[in-house]
């Protein structure tokens, strides 16, 4: 009993020591005797809004039913039946001024209608000014007077063992707080390996319905916009991940600017540097991306970039591995120019090229059509025998076992329309793709031949 009463003494001079380095740490209130985050949360907790969205999705229903032979065989519909669909989330201001409010895009997605409910009761109308799926950030605007914004804290700065709290709107029951520390850093390959990922791991607890809120230092900074959970019974089990601030701030800037993520693309192939990599380049480093591939007529193979290359720094930021590299240009607004250091046969060296807009040029066809992934598609280049005569997209390679090896697709096919709708284009290819439910057949030109490819 003795050593309980003496506890919050000793934990106070605890923390007067420590005080100078964390003002903002848990404080002890001595009117009511207890430690306390109360003051942090006062300032924090009235820029973390909640989401409220409407949005019209489709309805899941029998495979046989996506079939286009069995809907024309009785008589039904192309587009699967919709229906309205509610779900809740959260935000962050970040700009009182202009009443900017960042969240994720999942929340966002296919929004109808959004409302915000601000932490005084008040709801507002919002206008979704951009989203970004690659980085699961959207932004939001509100027009209202005497809003509250979180200050942006640089989230490179962050450490593993920082104290975080978590804001948001769990289970839609209201604004709560949980706490926690920073478990991890740099966390990737949670999602879909298109997306760009950077995740701040925390123990503070997240559950459905925090997506979009704030994760917040001790210093009353937002350092990260909640994303993502891992939770094999549906619940917080102490592994949530959030967009670190750095990175949702870069696509913020381009969704307030363009409406959308402008993202371009140097046209190299890499991976990490392990330590065997090193041992066999002869170098004294442990971090880097080794370039693998160089792709024709990309800005890297114009700037003299090659395979065996290592690149250590992009625009004198050192570069981790091949994640962060991708993170890194792809956060650059294309058409910028980007400086990267590298080695080559053990001497260090410099290179500039423009980030271009590569998907005009090259595209992975699992982004376009599913059935096809494993392959890689380009626009027909005017160097090929079939240019001026064929108009089409160029299957440039197959992965070997692949979905699109398995459905007959093979390396300089020329794929000239999908369910019998004449292509000519990249750009042509996605939108049909997008326009019919399934894609059911190919028309393809493989040499002197025309044949059609039926998909699985």
């Amino acid at each position: 009993m003795r050593l309980f009463l003496r506890f919050p003494a000793a934990f106070a001079a605890l923390l007067i020591l420590v005080s100078p380095l964390a003002a903002q740490v848990p404080t002890l209130d001595e009117e009511r005797g207890v430690m306390t985050m109360a003051p942090l949360l006062e300032r924090a907790t009235p820029a973390v809004v909640n989401v409220s969205v409407q949005a019209t999705v489709s309805m899941e229903n029998n495979p046989l039913f996506r079939d286009p032979f069995f809907r024309r065989f009785f008589n039904m519909p192309d587009q699967a039946p919709q229906r309205r669909a509610m779900a809740a989330g959260s935000g962050v201001i970040v700009d009182a001024e202009n009443g900017y409010i960042l969240s994720n895009h999942h929340v966002l997605a296919n929004a109808d209608e959004i409302t915000v409910t601000l932490s005084d009761r008040r709801e507002l109308s919002a206008e979704l000014i951009g989203s970004d799926a690659n980085t699961d950030i959207a932004l939001l605007q509100v027009d209202a007077d005497d809003l509250t914004a979180l200050p942006i804290g640089d989230s490179d700065n962050l450490q593993v063992g920082d104290l975080v709290v978590a804001i948001g709107n769990p289970f839609g029951l209201g604004q709560t707080v949980t706490a926690g520390i920073v478990s991890a850093l740099g966390r990737s390959g949670i999602g879909p390996r298109e997306r760009y990922e950077d995740f701040i791991q925390t123990d503070a607890p997240i559950n459905p319905g925090n997506s979009g809120g704030a994760l917040v230092n001790t210093a009353g900074e937002l350092i990260g916009i909640n994303s993502a959970i891992i939770a094999p019974g549906g619940g917080n089990v102490g592994i949530g991940f959030a967009v670190p601030t750095n990175m949702a701030s870069a696509v913020m800037e381009q969704l307030i600017e363009y409406g959308e993520v402008r993202r371009g693309k140097i046209g190299v192939i890499v991976q990490d540097l392990t330590p065997d990599l090193a041992e066999a380049f002869n170098l004294d480093i442990a971090d880097g991306a080794v370039v693998t591939q160089v792709q024709n007529g990309s800005p890297a193979q114009e700037a003299g970039l090659q395979a065996g290359d290592v690149i250590t720094a992009v625009n004198g930021e050192a570069v981790g591995g091949a994640t962060a590299l991708r993170n890194e240009i792809g956060l650059i607004e294309r058409g910028s120019e980007v400086e990267l250091s590298i080695l080559r046969d053990g001497e260090a060296q410099s290179v500039s090229m423009e980030v271009a807009d590569l998907e005009a040029r090259t595209l992975s066809a699992d982004e376009a059509i599913p059935q096809l992934s494993g392959a890689r598609l380009s626009n027909l280049p005017e160097n090929h025998p079939a240019h001026g005569r064929i108009q089409g997209v160029l299957v440039e390679s197959v992965e070997e076992g692949s979905r699109a090896a398995r459905a007959g697709l093979r390396e300089g096919d020329i794929i000239v329309g999908v369910n019998r709708r004449r292509i000519d284009s990249l750009a042509q290819l996605q939108q049909v793709a997008r326009a019919v439910p399934r894609v059911a057949a190919l028309n393809i030109v493989r040499g002197n031949t025309a044949l059609f490819l039926v998909m699985p």
